[in-house]
């Protein structure tokens, strides 16, 4: 299959992120609540009429759209069925929607819907990993990034700033032996080079994992398998749970985590403990360009860094009623990539909340 880059797919951008829901206010409201998101748009009526209703909330390059079905035959009510809420639409601004479908389709991707035009805002669409899809949406000049197509803007009501600027990265959980099939499909359909890749060994059980990204790299997949010669842990029970692949969790970024970590505690947001002897050792394997161990030891934030800087990483508890979607926190400070200790700590973190093991 082709890998020659084609134009319009190497100038993909990060549009919106579009989940599918049992509640769109309700789900809608707990980001804005916890993480200072904005609603920017609606669509559609829980009269039924429309079969749908989405609400959009977003702020600065984060946009996120929250979906609730309203009829039996709408996509989205077995997309809930069988995964609970979760992400089901990755969507990528380009240039020409039309020819980023065709192309797609030429090299080897599966159509999830055909080219259509909406307020002037064409959008086609093609199936990714699991049940979710990658629509190509084209703008026109100057339109909104926060109002998806089709939908109405509405008065901002703006919720307190906890600095969250972009959309770092989505960790997709795979089944396993999934892995390098689905790299192969970014790398040879949508033209995402692999850029990273580790093995993780906790105990008994260990995980594959890869990162792919976009040319503009706006767009960063860490995709992730469990080692099948293991014993099962939390990929596997993401699996099981979920009913098959899927997102497990989107990284937001901003410029001091320690400021916005701390906003969104005092907002209710519960973050995953570390353990405190990661912060006894943390001044002997890194000097820290920014922030303090005591102010990072206080939060739970781990820190890593690469050839390029630092950064700084925090996941929160999951309030999915599945356990099987939850957010993180981000700050780059200059690195570019995963630093691989705080993936193993991020790793044990998730581990021990799923194990009931509280960190000391």
């Amino acid at each position: 299959m082709s890998k020659e880059p084609s134009g319009v797919l190497d100038d993909l951008v990060l549009d919106h992120v579009v989940f599918h829901v049992g509640d769109a206010d309700s789900r809608s409201a707990e980001f804005m609540r916890d993480y200072g998101l904005d609603v920017c748009a609606r669509s559609g009526d829980r009269q039924g009429g429309s079969g749908v209703y989405s609400v959009a909330v977003g702020k600065r390059d984060i946009s996120m759209v929250f979906t609730e079905p309203m009829t039996d035959d709408h996509p989205a009510t077995a997309y809930v069925q069988a995964h609970g809420d979760g992400v089901a639409d990755i969507a990528m601004v380009t240039s020409d929607a039309r020819a980023a479908y065709a192309e797609a389709l030429r090299r080897g991707a599966r159509s999830m819907a055909e080219p259509a035009e909406i307020d002037g805002v064409v959008t086609a669409s093609i199936m990714g990993f699991g049940d979710v899809v990658h629509t190509f949406v084209q703008r026109p000049e100057n339109s909104d990034p926060l109002v998806p197509p089709g939908f109405t803007p509405v008065s901002r009501e703006a919720e307190v700033d906890t600095g969250v600027a972009v959309l770092d990265h989505f960790a997709v959980c795979l089944e396993g032996g999934q892995l390098d099939p689905t790299v192969e499909f970014y790398e040879n359909v949508l033209g995402f080079p692999a850029i990273f890749e580790e093995k993780i060994v906790v105990g008994a059980q260990a995980m594959n994992s890869k990162v792919v990204q976009s040319p503009s790299g706006t767009v960063t997949l860490t995709l992730i398998e469990p080692d099948l010669t293991r014993d099962p842990g939390q990929i596997d029970e993401f699996l099981k749970n979920h009913g098959g692949a899927g997102v497990q969790h989107i990284a937001l970024t901003t410029e001091s985590i320690v400021e916005s970590v701390d906003m969104m505690t005092a907002r209710g947001v519960e973050f995953l403990n570390t353990p405190g002897a990661y912060y006894d050792k943390l001044g002997e394997r890194i000097e820290l360009d920014r922030h303090s161990i005591p102010s990072l030891r206080e939060l739970g934030i781990l820190v890593d860094e690469d050839h390029d800087g630092q950064l700084f990483q925090i996941f929160a508890r999951s309030t999915h009623p599945r356990g099987t979607f939850f957010m993180e926190v981000i700050e780059r400070a200059g690195a570019r990539t995963f630093g691989s200790g705080n993936i193993k700590a991020l790793y044990e973190a998730v581990e021990a909340e799923r194990l009931g093991t509280p960190g000391s």
